[in-house]
């Protein structure tokens, strides 16, 4: 991903002259619009240090310059020798537009694609020979490839992962750790026998590190983990249900107890992850926008990414070119599971907040006009 070139000294550079200030204010006084836009704030050597949106981009520009000099405004301004500004036609396609440029451009001051991510928890599978389940905060990484959630309660899907973990023997030691595995035997040739971990030890681990298990039987149980967290196979729940009930029928009831604890929290992290894919799944629709002077536009959005944009039909021929496009969008073949792509999570949760904020905009998806019509004629 491209990333702009941070300069060693600008954490000594001076900060910006009160004449360049004055400069910069005259310039956006004079010709800037309160008009929805997105913005950019350069250094003297040429880093982009913030990008910002707004839906009067004048007004928001303008109010740097009336910053407290502890606020954050005042010191991102004052790292900035030029700004940059152009229009977008609806706060929409600001926001949208802010996004794409924070993830090619990362700025140092930015953390708008933080703002909604940190109260979420995601649930990762990593790559590698021997993949772990990690519970994270925030967007994704290139560390991953699909991305489970946003859920809420970091500490209770904490919980529910640990049981899966135990569960299936999946490992959660660190990620620096070597993975010998048992149709491996050419490694132990090199190097001695790893000791064996607690986890192991207590038949909670299958023991990739040791050479306890072969790669496809550990790899077998990586895709039961992601099964399970699809919302396709429910073997861990159920081998939960019979140790619980054995150990009640053994009058064993603390461990019965605490097998029904599990149980819970697995079961409470699988009502998440079905209400997950239904909010996932009704972001699927045709979302037309009002834009400044007329400048209307269609989004096509699918699974909570946009997929095509296109300015709103004015006549029969361009209402055929959308059909047609919508047609090729909504009718081809892609993955459907509850896993997000990486690369995807900030625009999902971007949506997700849109429509949560402003639930009335569901009134312009074609989606939403159709259900109300079938409604009307039932």
């Amino acid at each position: 991903m491209p990333r702009v070139r941070r300069n060693v000294s600008a954490d000594f550079r001076q900060p910006t002259s009160e004449a360049q200030l004055a400069a910069m204010r005259a310039d956006v006084r004079a010709r800037c619009e309160d008009r929805p836009g997105v913005y950019r704030m350069t250094s003297p050597d040429g880093e982009i240090v913030y990008v910002g949106k707004s839906k009067r981009v004048r007004t928001r520009l303008l109010s740097y310059f009336r910053c407290a000099p502890g606020e954050k405004g005042a010191r991102i301004v004052r790292e900035a020798t030029n700004i940059e500004w152009e229009y977008t036609p609806s706060e929409f396609a600001a926001l949208l537009a802010e996004l794409r440029l924070i993830k090619k451009l990362r700025p140092r001051f930015n953390v708008a694609m933080k703002r909604d991510a940190r109260h979420f928890a995601f649930i990762k599978v990593t790559r590698g020979p021997a993949n772990k389940l990690l519970v994270v905060r925030g967007a994704g990484d290139e560390s991953a490839d699909f991305y489970y959630g946003p859920y809420h309660g970091a500490q209770r899907v904490n919980e529910a992962v640990r049981e899966l973990n135990d569960a299936l023997g999946l490992r959660d030691c660190g990620s620096d750790r070597k993975m010998h595995f048992a149709d491996q035997a050419e490694l132990f040739q090199l190097s001695p026998r790893t000791p064996g971990c607690i986890r192991y030890e207590i038949r909670k681990c299958l023991g990739p590190c040791v050479a306890a298990c072969t790669l496809d039987e550990y790899a077998g149980r990586v895709r039961m983990a992601r099964a399970f967290l699809e919302g396709v196979d429910d073997s861990p729940l159920d081998g939960l249900r019979r140790e619980m009930l054995a150990s009640s029928e053994r009058m064993e009831f603390e461990r019965a107890a605490s097998l029904r604890d599990k149980l819970s929290r697995l079961e409470t992290l699988r009502e998440q992850f079905i209400r997950f894919r239904f909010a996932v799944e009704t972001l699927s629709f045709l979302y037309e926008v009002p834009g400044h002077a007329g400048d209307d536009r269609v989004y096509l959005i699918r699974r909570g990414r946009v997929r095509a944009e296109r300015p709103a039909p004015k006549s029969a021929a361009d209402r055929s070119d959308l059909r047609a496009l919508a047609d090729d969008v909504f009718s081809g073949v892609e993955y459907e599971g509850a896993g997000v792509p990486s690369h995807e999570i900030d625009e999902l949760l971007l949506l997700s907040s849109w429509f949560r904020r402003f639930p009335a905009e569901l009134e312009r998806t074609e989606t939403h006009k159709l259900a109300r019509r079938q409604r009307r004629s039932a």
